[in-house]
């Protein structure tokens, strides 16, 4: 039986197929990698917060923050308890959610190494 070339294997290959490598870092990316998971995330990172608290450190509108949080809850990244008496919603890290802490800090010591200094550093 002939063998086929390289350049006809990797056309019948799939695009996933051809990056399944890569597949669980782009999974990941795109599990947490919008602007507001990644803000969300990182402040949940410190503390339990009610709504209105992640709002205000957040700075998202109430329906990006809760389409967000929504997309997180269902991600099990972050976990959403109710309070009856006052009546209260907060959020904060699943233990999956946790496990992305150690992330933010290599992240922040990458960027402050490769990343270019702000206005605001250089002033």
């Amino acid at each position: 039986m002939p063998s086929m070339s390289s350049t006809s294997q990797t056309a019948e290959t799939s695009p996933e197929e051809q990056n399944a490598d890569a597949c669980p870092v782009v999974e990941a990316i795109d599990t947490i990698g919008s602007k507001w998971r990644l803000v969300v995330l990182h402040n949940l990172a410190d503390d339990e917060f009610r709504f209105n608290e992640l709002k205000r450190e957040t700075g998202a509108s109430s329906r990006t923050l809760s389409r967000v949080l929504d997309d997180l809850q269902e991600a099990g990244l972050v976990a959403r308890r109710v309070e009856d008496d006052p009546l209260a919603t907060y959020y904060s890290l699943t233990e999956r959610g946790e496990a992305l802490c150690p992330l933010f800090s290599d992240i922040e010591d990458w960027a402050e190494e490769w990343l270019p200094a702000t206005d605001a550093e250089t002033a």
